[in-house]
């Protein structure tokens, strides 16, 4: 076994989690190897021609990757890990809402846009990926930012991913929409975290409208120049939002998840050209750090 491949104990909980094996057809690879395979290219964010031997065939390694992007293998296998974390009670639904501007390597660019050639249709498992995938352009060159939902116990319940000069505001009702853990009895799946901790990046009347709408409680600091405005207003202005601040300090979990999650050179910096491959990417990190 090498450096950064399943224990025996890991490999006996991932393979509770994945899709059968399908009975006809030819006999698949031995899907230890193809998963160590693919974890070892996010894991050092090599080239997948560069794989080394003992993983069996880049081309397989790549095709099991790319279709299991396209059916959403992997995401469901992550949700199937949250919704076995929640059953043990490991799942704290206490979440940190955080972002992470995560540098694109050249390579990542030159993915065809979609209004390039508008008579040809998108490819099966694409229809979800963006106009611009998720690339922004700045002064440091090319950036995608990663979204993240994060509960007290560590676990990513929700991820997004944008272009790296999108505002953090913008993006926390759809972030917020993606948690959704399904319970193992019968009821529906849990969506709604009983507190949210937040920096001043969502320190606005929509996303504190959108959580109090939502019966959901939040911690916030309100941002000077909307103090200072609601304070020049007068009894108008309203009373200033509860803020407390022991609670603001637990907040920290999202940023030791986000470095965590970066540990992975396949995800520190992105080499996909497609969001959904670079997604893909961002939930086979989280599915490896949760066995």
């Amino acid at each position: 076994m090498s450096r950064g491949d399943l224990t025996d104990a890991q490999w006996e909980r991932l393979e509770a989690v994945l899709p059968p094996i399908p009975k006809m057809g030819r006999p698949p690879r031995d899907r230890r190897q193809v998963f160590d395979g693919i974890w070892w290219r996010a894991r050092t964010g090599s080239p997948w021609r560069d794989l080394p031997e003992r993983y069996g065939p880049w081309e397989t390694a790549y095709a099991v990757f790319r279709r299991w992007q396209i059916d959403e293998t992997w995401a469901r296998v992550l949700k199937k890990l949250q919704v076995k974390a929640d059953a043990d009670g490991i799942i704290e639904w206490e979440v940190s809402v955080d972002s992470t501007v995560c540098r694109a390597h050249q390579h990542a660019a030159g993915a065809r846009k979609r209004g390039a050639d508008p008579g040809r249709a998108r490819p099966n498992g694409l229809a979800a990926e963006p106009d611009d995938h998720g690339l922004g352009r700045s002064r440091g060159g090319l950036t995608t930012k990663i979204h993240l939902a994060v509960d007290a116990s560590f676990h990513v319940l929700a991820a997004v991913i944008t272009a790296g000069q999108r505002g953090d505001a913008p993006a926390f009702e759809q972030v917020m929409d993606r948690i959704r853990v399904p319970r193992i009895s019968s009821g529906r799946p849990r969506t709604r975290p009983g507190h949210v901790l937040a920096d001043r990046a969502y320190s606005s009347r929509q996303i504190r409208s959108y959580l109090r709408k939502r019966g959901i409680a939040h911690t916030i600091p309100e941002k000077r120049d909307q103090a200072g405005h609601r304070l020049r207003r007068g009894s108008a202005g309203g009373r200033p939002p509860g803020f407390d601040r022991e609670m603001y300090k637990r907040r920290h979990k999202v940023e030791c998840r986000i470095g965590l999650l970066k540990q992975a050179r396949g995800v520190a910096t992105r080499y996909d050209k497609l969001a959904v491959r670079y997604e893909s990417t961002v939930q086979l990190t989280l599915i490896r750090q949760a066995l």
